[in-house]
This record gives C-alpha cells, structure tokens and sequence, in this order.
C-alpha cells in the first residue's frame, strides 16, 4: 500500500505554536509530529510513502531521510515556492513517476487512527475510481461536508455551496485512496487545482465511494488540534 502525503501548506494558523516549522515538524509529546504520523501508517501496513513537499520541504527530507527508520520506503516530490494546490500536486507526483496504480491520500497535518487495509480492501471491491473515508459528524469536530448513502458520497460540498446543508451530515475523514489514471484524466499537467473540487465533481457523478470511520480524527493543524492530539497520545482522550 502507497500513501501520498500532502505536505506543502504554509499552515499560517500554526506560526505562533509552529515558530517557522511546516506544521510535520511541530512537536508532539517530544517529538516531531511526522514521527508520530509515519509510525502509525506503518503499524497500517503501509510500505511506501510519496510527500508532496512546498514550505519548509527541506527540513522534512533532512529529518525523515529515505525512512528506513520507521521501516518506511520513503521519497519525495517538491513543488518549491509556486504551490499548485492538493491535486496540482499528485499531478506533479503522478509526472514524476512516483504514484503506484492507486494509492492513499492523507494530509500533512492528519493523524487517524485506524486501520487502513480494511479501506484498501473496500476500495477495491467498489470498483470506483476513488472512495473518501467518511465520520458521522453532525457538525461536532468541525462543520460537515458530505452526504453519504448506499456506500457512496453522493454529494461531497467542502465549500458550502450546496442547498442540502441539513443532510450533510457526515465529514471528510481526511484519508482516501485514488487511481493514479483518475489524475491523469482530470487534472492538467502543470494546473493549479484542488482536490476539493475533484470529490465535489466525482460525488455528483455517483463515483465516489464511502467508507465510514466510526474513531474521531486528530490534526495539528490548529492550535485546538494540537492539544487535543498531544491530550490523546498521552491516553487522556
């Protein structure tokens, strides 16, 4: 299983708690949370990683290496200072050859815990070309975005637009698997594109498959975050 982690935000909520790191490298309990991160894809089952580097990319190379030392294969592709959004660059990764057939989604900033080949296995079975991992929200953790039903995401809406506010009820996990040829098809070789708008378009056309997570996620994109994070690795939530 490939994971691609998407690690080029400028993560500006984060910069007093973050003093200049990109939001892999802050602390948790210690130690960077990247460590925490890649560890837990590996507990997964996880073998090979691709990080979509932007700001501060080098420190996170330096400090991840080829990731052996998380029992990891670990490379990367960097998009340098013209950032080209979520799906702009997997279409990077995708050009540069790093992308497997399909592969993970996660972003920079997530920490969920769950089991990740169960997802692997479903998306296989669906026979889409994509399935988002889905909570039962209900606007606790953060405003939800999606409408799922008969294990698909039938309307995927992060931005608000659509009229059904009082059905979605559930969110974005924050983990999805991919095919590689779906980037090919639908983002521009050098565009500027958000992934966002891709599960918007893939839910409205009934290809988007659902998988529902029944754990809370944690992210330190936040400042919120980051303490309810370092609060549950310390088993304290």
């Amino acid at each position: 299983m490939q994971c691609a982690i998407l690690a080029g935000g400028l993560g500006t909520r984060m910069q007093s708690q973050a003093a200049g790191l990109p939001k892999a490298l802050v602390p948790i309990g210690g130690r960077p949370f990247v460590d925490h991160q890649l560890e837990l894809l590996a507990d997964s089952g996880v073998q090979d990683v691709v990080f979509c580097l932007g700001y501060g990319g080098a420190a996170l190379q330096r400090h991840v290496g080829d990731g052996s030392a998380y029992g990891l294969s670990v490379r990367y592709v960097d998009e340098g200072d013209e950032l080209r959004g979520t799906a702009g660059a997997l279409r990077l990764a995708l050009d540069e050859g790093a992308l497997s057939e399909a592969f993970f989604v996660l972003y920079g900033d997530s920490y969920l815990p769950i089991d990740m080949e169960p997802v692997w296995r479903a998306f296989w079975e669906s026979g889409l070309p994509a399935m988002m991992s889905v909570y039962l929200n209900e606007d606790r953790w953060d405003t939800s975005n999606a409408i799922v039903s008969a294990g698909r995401v039938v309307l995927y809406d992060k931005r608000g637009t659509d009229a059904r506010a009082t059905e979605r009820r559930w969110i974005d996990y924050g983990l999805s698997v991919l095919r590689a040829d779906l980037i090919d098809q639908r983002i521009r070789a050098n565009a500027t594109a958000d992934l966002a708008d891709v599960y918007h378009d893939l839910s409205l056309e009934g290809k988007l498959a659902a998988f529902e997570v029944k754990e809370r996620f944690y992210e330190v994109g936040s400042p919120e975050g980051l303490t309810e994070l370092e609060r549950h690795l310390a088993g304290r939530l």
